[in-house]
């Protein structure tokens, strides 16, 4: 049951945040000045790589390490391939997973490893595995673990993961939204060192200040009527999200969306990227999903009988290059079928400007679902 009128009440928000979700999100771009500060004094910005890696290694638990997987991967292009290292084993606990690298892996590669954790003796093991093979390693990670030590062992780097400036020892979990941007930060700044992307320090400044910029537009203390997130939010309380992305920049946010619904809210959702969005899922829009479908869906009675999920499309969109866009054909399709639409799309700024704020905006959307769908 999704109840409407906690969005508009700060107060009932904060109790129903026993996650502290909303303080993770806000704090996105706290947690990114902390993180260039801590890349810093680890010594990246003096780095002076000889040459780039043939290839890039990435490993980590949990929605964050995927999404910055994903961001690194799109981020990086055609300069170098990423490939994320999926997990074996019997359970997601920690002391469950494994990690092994490909056979082609060796010296000329980088193995990444960003967690939130640092005890998992399977990311210690791929980073003695690492050493064995002769690849560089670089971890994101909490001070004063296994793995930091397996670091050092493995003559790596290894940069601590940035905390809340108010809760520097406070744990954080993989699905928080900060998460992502203390992992993702510093490997930003590394790869800017290796010519791999573009992540100058004032760059990563203008991040910071999109987050935060963001994070007063979507606050709990903001109305719904003005409020970004809260509007998708309520959207989708009654809906199965179908996000269409339009970019380079939408598509990791959209996946990043569909992970965050899933592991915060607990709400299933479909991504696709435009133009192929529109033969994908053409057929789901035209069956039973489709508000069109249920003529006598005006007519139902929503306190008595069972609620009809319909889907409801989210055209995520990063400004195309060349004015070329398939936005048009997107909604021509979903209002079709009596889709409804919902569109977000960021203001100018450069490619991580305009991913940060296609994240934190979706981010706190898929909070503010978590905490009315649960009070």
């Amino acid at each position: 049951m999704f109840d409407e009128t906690l969005l508009d009440d700060p107060e009932a928000l904060a109790r129903a945040d026993r996650r502290d979700l909303l303080r993770g999100a806000a704090e996105a771009g706290a947690r990114v000045r902390t993180a260039v500060r801590h890349a810093t004094e680890a010594g990246i910005a003096e780095l002076k790589p000889d040459g780039r890696p043939r290839a890039i290694l990435t490993a980590g638990p949990g929605l964050a390490a995927t999404c910055v997987a994903d961001l690194l991967g799109s981020l990086a292009g055609a300069a170098c391939p990423v490939t994320r290292l999926t997990p074996r084993g019997v359970a997601p606990a920690a002391g469950a997973l494994l990690w092994e690298l490909p056979g082609w892996a060796g010296p000329v590669d980088l193995l990444l490893v960003a967690t939130p954790d640092g005890s998992e003796p399977g990311l210690s093991l791929l980073v003695e595995q690492a050493y064995r093979r002769g690849l560089t390693v670089v971890a994101v990670c909490p001070t004063r673990t296994p793995l930091t030590e397996a670091v050092a062992v493995a003559h790596g780097l290894s940069v601590p993961m940035a905390t809340a400036p108010y809760e520097p020892q406070a744990p954080t979990t993989a699905s928080a939204p900060g998460s992502l941007w203390a992992l993702l930060t510093p490997l930003l700044a590394l790869l800017d060192r290796t010519g791999l992307l573009s992540a100058p320090p004032d760059a990563l400044e203008r991040v910071a200040d999109r987050l935060d910029q963001v994070a007063e537009r979507c606050g709990p203390a903001i109305a719904t009527y003005s409020n970004p997130a809260k509007t998708l939010a309520s959207e989708l309380a009654e809906a199965l999200p179908v996000i269409w992305t339009e970019g380079d920049s939408a598509g990791p946010a959209g996946r990043r969306f569909v992970g965050a619904l899933a592991e915060l809210a607990g709400r299933p959702a479909l991504t696709a990227e435009l133009p192929e969005a529109l033969a994908a899922h053409s057929v789901l829009l035209a069956g039973t999903l489709a508000a069109g479908a249920d003529p006598d869906d005006f007519f139902r009675d929503r306190v008595e009988e069972a609620q009809v999920v319909h889907a409801r499309v989210v055209l995520l969109r990063d400004r195309p290059a060349g004015g070329r866009t398939a936005a048009p054909a997107a909604r021509e399709l979903a209002l079709s079928h009596d889709t409804a639409i919902s569109e977000l799309e960021p203001e100018e700024g450069g490619d991580l400007e305009t991913l940060a704020e296609l994240i934190a905006v979706t981010d706190f959307a898929a909070v503010y679902l978590a905490l009315a769908s649960t009070a």
